[in-house]
């Protein structure tokens, strides 16, 4: 899905977090300003039913305006086969790693 909230921000003249901000108070939706500039500088891993009806509210749009469907990466089709369980591939010990100096050991 791709995140469309500073498109739609656009459209009702709103530039800056703050002024955001600002706009969700208007409809009664009061989020501190950290979780507000969240919303505006990426896309959300998840966002509630309740608050995307206040942005929508807020900002004059439809869901779809704040969200668009993009489509799925051929990935999907390239998964690695399953393996049973104990079927390591790796070394099945942590393997030291040897950048920098060596830690010592705590004294005992």
């Amino acid at each position: 899905m791709k995140w469309n909230l500073r498109w739609a921000a656009a459209k009702c003249d709103i530039w800056r977090p703050i002024d955001l901000q600002a706009a969700f108070a208007k409809v009664g939706f009061t989020p501190s300003l950290s979780k507000v500039a969240a919303l505006w500088g990426g896309t959300p891993v998840t966002v509630r039913l309740e608050d995307l009806d206040k942005i929508c509210a807020a900002l004059q749009c439809s869901v779809a305006d704040l969200l668009e469907a993009e489509p799925v990466a051929a990935a999907s089709d390239q998964r690695e086969p399953e393996r049973a369980v104990g079927d390591e591939v790796g070394p099945t010990r942590p393997v030291p790693r040897r950048e920098g100096p060596r830690r010592l050991r705590p004294p005992n």
